[in-house]
């Protein structure tokens, strides 16, 4: 369900926050089916706690350390998301 919804958003700006704290905003390049998330044109959302990642542009973030994408409002449809979850309740 969030892999297809994920592949999407490729090409909209979302910011994913770490487990360690660290939030990182940038354009969904791609994601895989591990919930692994290439980043471009990236920049810290906390400069002076971080200042150390203002020079890194593109990443590549391990989905096990993902705590959270925030997406943008314009790219949630929230229809897709009741009928899937509609789905997965009635185990289908």
């Amino acid at each position: 369900l969030f892999f297809s919804y994920f592949k999407e958003l490729v090409g909209k700006e979302v910011t994913v926050e770490l487990k360690n704290d660290l939030a990182i905003r940038g354009t969904l390049h791609s994601v895989d089916q591990y919930l692994n998330i290439k980043l471009e044109n990236t920049r810290v959302v906390d400069q002076d706690k971080y200042p150390h990642m203002l020079s890194v542009r593109n990443c590549f973030i391990r989905g096990s350390v993902v705590r959270y994408v925030l997406l943008p409002q314009d790219g949630v449809d929230i229809d897709i998301l009741h009928d899937a979850t509609r789905r997965e309740a009635r185990g289908g």
